[in-house]
């Protein structure tokens, strides 16, 4: 599940989502933690491919997309023992929730079923999910139990941060003059 980076440190692409993040945390949010922002940057770069997006599988490596199913059904190996495992797939749902009501909240934007919001689910189970694997965190793991309970207490923040992300690397794609 950790699998390695596709990009490299120098890659252009991780360059512009690190210049992106900074910008919509340091300068439009106030949040200058580079531990946090450099976390974000990774994220969205590891993110790049829908694979790595929907990289949990069943014993049977069936993908698993709901997540609900997600702390239950997520096997990531004989070698992982089960607190190391609880954190992996914590830090991973926090992510995951993360991404999705930040980077596209539009795609959560489904008809809700018996009164229930999909993304206010994924916003309480992000926080909850990233509290989770701080907890968890040995001293020796990374990211830092810090970075974790950061992402836990200011999610609402992180999402707002990533939708301004967003709307940075949409200005880019526009034509010189338009608005």
């Amino acid at each position: 599940m950790t699998g390695p980076h596709l990009l490299g440190p120098q890659d252009p692409l991780r360059k512009l989502f690190a210049g992106l993040v900074e910008q919509a945390f340091m300068v439009e949010i106030g949040i200058c933690d580079p531990a946090l922002t450099d976390y974000l940057g990774d994220m969205l770069t590891d993110f790049i491919h829908v694979d790595r997006i929907y990289r949990l599988r069943t014993l049977d490596h069936q993908i698993i997309r709901e997540i609900s199913r997600m702390e239950a059904d997520a096997a990531l190996g004989g070698e992982v023992n089960e607190t190391h495992r609880r954190r992996l797939v914590n830090k991973y749902i926090g992510d995951f929730t993360l991404f999705w009501s930040g980077v596209y909240p539009e795609s959560l934007r489904r008809p809700r079923v018996a009164g229930v919001d999909p993304l206010d689910v994924y916003l309480r189970q992000g926080k909850r999910s990233y509290g989770i694997a701080g907890e968890l965190t040995a001293a020796e793991d990374q990211p830092p139990a810090a970075v974790l309970q950061q992402l836990s207490e200011q999610f609402e923040y992180c999402v707002h941060g990533l939708r301004l992300v967003r709307a940075g690397w949409e200005r880019l794609n526009r034509p010189p003059g338009s608005n």
